[in-house]
């Protein structure tokens, strides 16, 4: 549904549980006041990319995926903010299936911008994932420099120390094997 009529449905709700107050119709007013504050919070948070987040945390990546390909066209169904994290969703479910083809998905929520530093953060440490994989060490320490600076509450730090570390083992395999040549 689109966002401009979820907003008028919101607000001819929240005008028919007045007028049912007005009436005296209190449990009634109240129950469509409640109906009409949900359909306005999903204006700001779509309820198919609540429902992939859910299922997202819950690794079922085949539902996740399947309510994510119910928003058809994003730039209509989804207020601007929510553009960054609709790629960083998909560029999550995907890089399941296949890594390097995430890579597009993780730049382009970049590049639309997020609200939120760990999200960022996420997206920056995925890309490096995927430069590390490419054996690009040079843009994957920036990047992983870089979702160090963004994770500001430190929920990624695990997972960066961890990244480090395989650099570190992937430069010393390297190491011995230009020294057997």
């Amino acid at each position: 549904m689109p966002n401009f009529i979820r907003i008028i449905l919101a607000f001819a709700l929240l005008g028919a549980s007045v007028t049912l107050m007005v009436f005296g119709h209190w449990g009634w007013g109240i129950t469509v006041l409640l109906l009409s504050i949900l359909v306005f919070v999903t204006f700001f948070f779509n309820e198919n990319m609540l429902i992939a987040q859910f299922y997202l945390r819950k690794e079922n990546m085949d539902k996740a995926k399947q309510f994510l390909d119910r928003i058809t066209n994003y730039e209509k169904q989804l207020i601007r903010a929510q553009h960054g994290y609709y790629h960083l969703l998909i560029g999550l479910i995907e890089s399941r299936k296949s890594p390097l083809q995430s890579e597009k998905y993780f730049k382009k929520a970049l590049s639309l911008g997020m609200q939120m530093d760990h999200n960022i953060a996420l997206a920056k440490l995925s890309l490096a994932g995927i430069a590390m994989s490419k054996r690009n060490k040079r843009e994957a320490l920036q990047l992983l420099q870089e979702a160090k600076r963004a994770d500001k509450n430190k929920l990624l730090a695990d997972q960066i120390k961890m990244m480090k570390d395989q650099m570190s083992l992937i430069d010393k395999q390297q190491h011995q094997q230009m020294r057997y040549r």
